[in-house]
C-alpha cells in the first residue's frame, strides 16, 4: 500500500491525499461505507459504486465470521468476489464488539471468549485468530484486535486496557508478517491508538503506535459518548503524534460536522453507520441542514432531494414522495433515504478536498458546520 498527499490547507492540519491498494486507488479525506454483512444496507453493490461514488468499503470481521463463516468466503475467493465489490475493502478487528457485547463475553490478556449473539455459541477470538480470520475475509486493510474501551471509564481500566492492546498488536503483527495473504493480493495492517479520554494515555498509545511503522494508523476508543469537545481534544494529540506521511482513520465518526472538523485536525479516513441507520429512520443529511423527512412539513413539498440543485439520487423522487414510502414503512423509503445520506457524505469529503487543493478549506469548512448542522 502506498500513500502520497498532493496538498495541505495553509490553515489547519487538513490534506488531500491518495492511497493505493491492489484493488485500487482512494482519494483523502474519504467516508467508508459499513458493510457489516457484506452488504452496505439497502443498497445495491451498483448504487454503491455508481451512485454514492464510495471508493472503499468496510465489512465486519465478527459479523462475517459468525455468518456466512470463513469456510463460505474461502470457497467464494474472499469477501470481494463473494459480493461483487471489487474496489477496495477495510475490515474492522471485532474490538468493538468486544466493547459492545460486554455482556456476552470474558476478555482476559489471552484474548476473549464470547457467546455468539445469533445462537449462543461460544468463540474464541485471540491476536492470532483475528489476523487469520481477516486474512480469509480478504480486505485490503485489516485493523488489529484491541479493546475499545466505554465512556466513562476510570483511568485504571483505561490503563489496563490500553496494555492490553498494545500486547495484542504485537502479537497481530507477528502473525501478520508470518502469513501470507490468501488470494494473491497484498493487504496491509493498520493499529489503533486507544487510551479513552486520557491525555497521557493516548500520548502513550500514538507513540507506541506511531513506532511500529505500519501502513497507517487507525485513532479509536472515541465517538462511544464522550462529548464532542473531548473526541476532538483526542484526535487532535493523536494527529500530532502519527506519522505525517501515513494515512489516518478515525473510526466511527460520524455526524457531517465531525467529519469535517477532524479534516481539519488531520485525519484522512472515516466511516460510521449514521448515513443509513439515520436514513432509515427518516433523518437526511443536506448541504443544507438536516431534514426529518417523516415531519408534515414535507407532506406536499414535491422538490427533488438535491444539493446545491444537483440530485445525488434519481431525481424522480420527491421529498413528498420519500416521506410517504417512509411513513409507510415502505422498504424503498429506507432505500431511498440510504442512498442520499451515503451520497452526500461522499459529495462531502470530496468537496472538503477539493477546497483542500485550492487552498480555502477552513474558510469553507466554517461555513459548512454551520450549515450541515442547521435542523430544516
Amino acid at each position: 500500500m502506498q500513500f502520497k498527499i498532493f496538498s495541505t490547507d495553509p490553515k489547519s492540519a487538513a490534506r488531500a491525499g491518495e492511497i493505493t491498494t491492489d484493488h485500487g486507488a482512494i482519494r483523502t479525506p474519504i467516508f467508508m461505507p459499513v458493510g457489516t454483512a457484506g452488504s452496505v444496507k439497502g443498497l445495491h453493490i451498483q448504487d454503491v459504486k455508481e451512485d454514492v461514488k464510495a471508493e472503499i468499503i468496510l465489512g465486519n470481521t465478527y459479523h462475517l465470521y459468525l455468518r456466512p463463516g470463513l469456510d463460505i468466503l474461502q470457497q467464494a475467493g474472499g469477501l470481494h468476489k463473494f459480493n461483487g465489490w471489487d474496489g477496495p475493502i477495510l475490515t474492522d478487528s471485532g474490538g468493538y464488539q468486544v466493547y459492545s457485547l460486554a455482556e456476552r463475553r470474558k476478555l482476559t490478556k489471552e484474548g476473549v471468549v464470547f457467546q455468539s449473539h445469533i445462537d449462543g455459541s461460544k468463540h474464541n477470538f485471540t491476536p492470532e485468530r483475528v489476523m487469520d480470520i481477516e486474512r480469509t475475509i480478504g480486505a485490503d486493510i485489516m485493523m488489529a484486535f484491541d479493546e475499545c474501551t466505554p465512556f466513562p471509564c476510570d483511568y485504571q481500566y483505561a490503563a489496563s486496557s490500553l496494555q492490553i492492546t498494545h500486547h495484542w498488536l504485537d502479537r497481530c503483527i507477528d502473525r501478520f508478517i508470518n502469513t501470507p495473504p490468501v488470494y494473491g493480493y497484498q493487504q496491509s495492517l493498520f493499529p489503533i491508538v486507544q487510551g479513552s479520554t486520557y491525555k497521557e494515555l493516548r500520548v502513550k498509545s500514538a507513540e507506541y503506535i506511531a513506532s511500529k511503522g505500519a501502513d497507517g494508523n487507525a485513532i479509536g476508543g472515541l465517538s462511544v459518548g464522550e462529548p464532542v469537545e473531548e473526541m476532538y481534544e483526542m484526535t487532535d494529540l493523536v494527529c500530532r503524534i502519527l506519522p505525517f506521511d501515513k494515512p489516518r482513520y478515525l473510526m466511527g465518526v460520524g455526524t457531517p460536522a465531525n467529519i469535517l472538523e477532524s479534516i481539519a485536525l488531520g485525519v484522512d479516513m472515516f466511516d460510521c453507520v449514521m448515513p443509513t441507520r439515520n436514513g432509515r429512520n427518516g433523518m437526511l443529511f443536506t448541504s443544507e441542514g438536516i431534514i426529518n423527512i417523516k415531519n408534515e412539513k414535507w407532506k406536499a413539498d414535491f422538490s427533488p432531494l438535491d444539493i446545491n440543485g444537483v440530485s445525488l439520487v434519481d431525481s424522480q423522487y420527491t421529498k413528498a414522495y420519500l416521506r410517504h414510502l417512509i411513513i409507510s414503512k415502505e422498504i424503498l423509503g429506507a432505500m431511498i433515504a440510504s442512498q442520499h445520506n451515503l451520497a452526500f457524505y461522499l459529495w462531502l469529503v470530496r468537496q472538503a478536498r477539493e477546497h483542500i487543493v485550492a487552498g480555502d478549506f477552513t474558510t469553507w469548512k466554517n461555513q459548512m458546520v454551520t450549515q450541515v448542522t442547521n435542523r430544516l
